[in-house]
């Protein structure tokens, strides 16, 4: 391929990245004028231009401004997860829900609203603890001379199923927080509040900002073991740093917004169609669409059935489970 053909497609492919982020910044406006309480674009913009905090545009940016930003972020570190995940397994149907690293922040935060609600405004980091025990526990039971993507896998769906079932027992001493140990298993997004938009906002950018630094390694992991091994890298280390990564992520996403499955399978796939397998513009471009179908996502629950609300989370397993059977029928072919 010569180097003009080889600079247009990477130009358009730039192109999509930066169409995706106005797309997200249209859409985040729409969601934040849209629900119970219903503003104009215009007011809207002219309020958070002149920072107006009085009347209606004072309860959107206190109620549903947080809300919006959390599905953004969120929505751009699940789809960021789930592109290292599916470079470094090889495998189009890992997730960090499939890889038990959803349910180890689920367990420890868990733990939290039970026994340890005065940290609760911390649940976000410290369930990245609850994620990192169960990547590593995954990982160990999972390597054998070198890590299968099959065995790593199969280890992440038994240490889900054990983490999920002490999730489980630890909610039946819920302590009175039953209603919101609910909430935050269907992955509702109704109560967070600013101090969540801050600490997310730092493990988020932190975290894709290492993503994105890792693009040319995913690359190469890409093209299986052997290949990137003869080009001198070494898998097993790299493996292990990007799988923290996503880790990190995932961990500190389910920590403030619950457990919301299948955006780190379905956003990957879809980008990968638009914008082809260079992780270098991939890694970007999942960030972007992950924050479009999560914001998407929770718009639609809040305001589908009005005055009543659909946790993001539900909403996102009527979406993805669906697109799930899909790639599994796909790949039998």
């Amino acid at each position: 391929m010569s180097s003009k053909v080889l600079n247009l497609e990477n130009n358009k492919k730039i192109i999509y990245i930066l169409v995706s982020i106005v797309a997200l910044a249209t859409i985040v406006l729409y969601s934040m004028k849209t629900g119970s309480i219903e503003i104009s674009f215009n007011e809207l913009i002219t309020g958070l231009i002149k920072n107006d905090n009085n009347g209606n545009i004072g309860i959107i940016k206190d109620v549903r401004l947080p809300r919006v930003l959390c599905a953004v972020l969120i929505g751009a570190s699940l789809g960021v997860a789930g592109t290292l995940l599916q470079a470094v397994m090889k495998n189009p149907l890992a997730d960090p829900g499939i890889t038990g690293i959803s349910s180890g922040a689920s367990l420890v935060a868990i733990i939290i609203m039970v026994f340890f609600p005065e940290l609760n405004e911390f649940k976000s980091v410290v369930s990245f603890i609850g994620g990192s025990v169960a990547g590593i526990m995954v990982y160990l039971i999972a390597y054998d001379k070198g890590f299968s993507p099959i065995r790593i896998v199969l280890a992440g769906v038994a240490i889900n199923a054990l983490l999920t079932s002490m999730a489980s027992i630890v909610t039946m001493f819920n302590g009175g927080v039953q209603n919101s140990i609910d909430m935050w298993l269907s992955g509702s997004l109704a109560t967070v509040t600013k101090s969540d938009v801050n600490i997310l906002a730092i493990c988020t950018i932190l975290g894709i900002s290492l993503a994105l630094m890792t693009g040319k390694t995913c690359n190469l992991l890409s093209l299986g073991d052997k290949t990137s091994k003869s080009l001198g890298v070494d898998t097993t280390k790299q493996t292990i740093i990007i799988s923290a990564i996503a880790v990190f992520l995932a961990s500190t996403s389910t920590g403030v917004g619950g457990v919301i499955s299948f955006v780190g399978l379905i956003v990957p796939h879809i980008a990968r169609f638009i914008i082809g397998s260079n992780h270098n513009y991939l890694i970007p471009f999942s960030a972007a669409l992950g924050s479009i179908l999560l914001v998407l996502a929770d718009t639609l629950g809040r305001t589908m059935f009005k005055p009543y609300e659909i946790p993001v989370g539900l909403v996102m397993s009527v979406i993805g489970a669906p697109f799930f059977i899909y790639l599994l029928k796909r790949r039998k072919r």
